[in-house]
Parts: structure tokens; C-alpha cells; sequence
């Protein structure tokens, strides 16, 4: 046996005791380890409705669609179509010739020219120069800047066209050289652009015909289409007026996820189910390679799933406190540097969605965890409730 079932009963009680406190409207847990595949489910998809959670209800998973881009892009690398140390200017003509704000401090338009060109590495370890500002709103003359665009990053994806949201991009200056630190998500929302022009086509096709059919993820995509429409969570937010209970913030028909966005986002604007995910996540595991489905080579995985910062580029990157004593960035995902607790072996890779969503799949354990909860989150601390869920998963390995 891969688990305990007796220990298994433990997260089944947690996860009964976050819906019955209020904290989360429901969840859906899924370990998968050696083969064995386990599945805990508790609580409402939607509150006002009492329709239950169920295995293949439908999630915005945010910011675990960062790995998957990140995938589309290694493929094309494979085919030689673009290599990592390539600049993207020739695809992105808007980041040609970048100018890079001299101080946060001062006016958007006070730059320095740029050391040199924006790559796909750059793009895919978030180093090109631009990224979410750890900072307090309105701290800074640029965050202005950057809000007054509509690129301030979020849950749900910009309401304009792909060309529309580059111009947008393009006439802002970076905050950083090329290169010189690490700044969370637009890299991500540049690399799907980048993937959409090298492939000719919209990346919500490139992934379907490459990624999802390929897998069998038939309830994956930037919008819940046909049936999975009926099976997506209400998205739910803490209700600040009212402390400890939850208030919609994205309904499911109607709502942000229920038709195709205007820009499918490669940061954050996939939907998905535990079982399409976790086939996602086996193939990585198994090394690119899903039954007799090949997307990625060996090689390949492996230097996705390997830390590519410096440890200088870590102690300039403001992120949350102390993820970088046991972490790193790969190409597109985390991974696990150094062991903190019961959980995730060095080597484990994986990330979460602003959502409440989370993965980690740890190869030494040969196990990958899912938790899909529909919780926005609005801080480091609302990752408590998937630490927890990760610490009742190891403790129930049973061997």
C-alpha cells in the first residue's frame, strides 16, 4: 500500500474541518503515489446553490498555468524553432530596444538604455525585467504607470487582445536589467504571446492541439466550455465587512471563466480538473512522456525541474518572507531546494494559483499531491491550508 488509510482519515477531517469553520466553501484533495491514486472531497462548489464538491468539478487554477506554457515553449525549443539564449525581438517587436527605469522612485519616463535583449530564458525564470512589485499600492510613480496600462498582474486576465496588451507592455520601461533578478508572473503572460506568434496560431489552440487532446485533458482551457461549464466551482473571496466568511467574487455562469477571454493568459488563465492535472503532472514525472504520448525528451524535464538562479539573483527578489531558503525557479515551475518540515524532498517541483489551487509532484516519492479549493488568496498565509494539506499527505505514506 502507497498510503495509510487510516492516516488518510486525518486530511479527510481537516479539509471537513476547514469547510465546517467557513474558511474555504470546499476542496478537492488528490495524492497520487507508486501507482496508487487517492481522492478526498469535502464541502460545496457553490454555497448558494449547496451543490457538492465533486471529483471532477472544474477549477481556475491561476498561476499553475505557468507550467504549462512553460511546456508549449520547451516544445518548440525541441523543434529548433527558437532556442532558450534566443532573443524574442524578432517575434516581439515590442520589446525590442528596451529602455529600463533608472529608480523606482522616479518618473516612468527617466531610463536607462537596456544591457542587452530579453530571451526566452529570461521569459520562462522570470528574469526578463519586469514582474509583479512586491511593494504596498501606490508606493511608487511606476506602479501608477503600470496600473493606468491595465497590466497590473491578477486573478483573471486582462480584457484586451494579445497585440493590444504587448503595445500596452512595450511602452512601459523595465524595472530591471535583463537578467538581474527575479520578478514574479508577466514573464509568463510574454511567453504565451511568444508561443502564439511562433506557432501562427491563438495559444488556447496551440495547447489544446499539443498539450490537452494529446494528454486526453478534455476538461482543460482558458474558459469552462460545454458540460465542464456546469461542473465550475463559484470562485469565493474573504468578505472583509465581514470577518471569517466568504463572499462571491466570480460566479461560474456568467462569470469570467464561462466563455474565451479576450487574451488567453500563459500566467494564470487555465481551468482544470484534479484527474486532467494530475495526468499534467505524471507526464513530467515520467519524464515527458504520458503512456505512449512523448511531448518533452528527458533532457528536457530535467532542466525544467532544475533551480536556474543565482544565489545573488535570489538575494535581489523580494518575494514571500524566506521562500528562498528552500526554494528555487526552474523553466516555469518551483523547486524544492532544501527540505523545511515533513514535506517535498529536494528535487520536488510544482506551484500554486491565486485561486487556492496547488501542486507538487516529488519524484523521489514518486508521489504528486493536488489541492483544488476556490479561495482567493490575499497573502503568503493562505498557503497555510495547502502546507497542511501537504504534511497530511507524507505523514500517510505508508512504507
Amino acid at each position: 500500500m502507497a498510503f495509510s488509510k487510516a492516516r488518510l482519515e486525518r486530511l479527510s477531517g481537516y479539509l471537513k474541518a476547514q469547510v465546517e469553520s467557513g474558511a474555504v466553501a470546499g476542496a478537492v484533495a488528490l495524492l497520487d503515489r507508486k501507482g496508487e491514486t487517492r481522492v478526498e472531497i469535502a464541502g460545496a462548489a457553490d454555497l448558494e446553490t449547496a451543490a457538492p464538491m465533486q471529483r471532477d468539478t472544474v477549477f481556475r487554477i491561476a498561476s499553475m498555468t505557468k507550467t504549462v506554457t512553460a511546456v508549449a515553449a520547451l516544445m518548440l525549443v525541441e523543434e529548433a524553432r527558437i532556442r532558450l539564449d534566443d532573443p524574442v525581438d524578432p517575434w516581439l517587436p515590442e520589446l525590442a530596444d528596451r529602455k529600463v527605469l533608472k529608480s523606482w522612485d522616479g518618473p516612468a519616463d527617466d531610463t536607462v538604455p537596456a544591457d542587452r535583449a530579453i530571451t526566452l530564458r529570461d521569459l520562462l525564470t522570470f528574469r526578463m525585467g519586469f514582474g509583479a512589485l512586491m511593494e504596498r499600492p501606490g508606493r511608487y510613480p511606476i506602479q501608477a504607470a503600470i496600473q493606468a496600462a491595465g497590466l497590473m498582474p491578477g486573478p483573471v486576465a486582462a480584457d484586451l487582445t494579445p497585440d493590444l496588451w504587448m503595445a500596452r507592455l512595450g511602452a512601459l520601461p523595465l524595472l530591471h536589467q535583463p537578467g538581474e533578478r527575479w520578478m514574479y508572473h508577466t514573464g509568463s503572460d510574454v511567453l504565451g504571446v511568444l508561443i502564439a506568434r511562433l506557432c501562427g496560431q491563438p495559444l488556447d489552440v496551440v495547447m489544446r492541439e499539443r498539450i490537452f487532446e494529446p494528454l486526453g485533458m478534455a476538461d482543460t482551457g482558458f474558459h469552462a466550455a460545454g458540460t465542464a461549464l456546469d461542473r465550475l466551482a463559484t470562485a469565493y473571496i474573504r468578505d472583509p465587512a465581514n470577518p471569517g466568511a466568504l463572499k462571491v467574487y466570480d460566479k461560474a455562469r456568467g462569470g469570467s471563466f464561462s466563455s474565451p477571454p479576450s487574451f488567453p493568459a500563459g500566467g494564470g488563465g487555465l481551468v482544470s480538473t484534479a484527474d486532467d492535472f494530475l495526468t499534467f503532472a505524471r507526464m513530467l514525472m515520467t519524464m515527458g512522456k504520458a503512456g505512449r504520448t512523448r511531448l518533452l525528451a528527458r533532457p528536457t524535464v530535467e532542466l525544467m525541474t532544475t533551480d536556474q538562479l543565482t544565489p545573488e539573483q535570489k538575494a535581489r527578489s523580494a518575494f514571500f518572507p524566506g521562500f528562498w531558503d528552500y526554494n528555487g525557479w526552474g523553466l516555469g515551475v518551483s523547486v524544492t531546494t532544501a527540505r523545511n518540515g515533513i514535506a517535498l524532498n529536494p528535487g520536488s517541483f510544482g506551484w500554486d494559483g491565486g485561486f487556492g489551487t496547488s501542486w507538487r509532484s516529488d519524484p523521489r516519492e514518486d508521489m504528486t499531491v493536488i489541492l483544488l479549493i476556490q479561495r482567493m488568496m490575499g497573502g503568503a498565509a493562505d498557503a497555510q491550508i495547502s502546507r497542511d494539506v501537504l504534511t497530511l499527505a507524507y505523514q500517510a505514506i505508508d512504507d
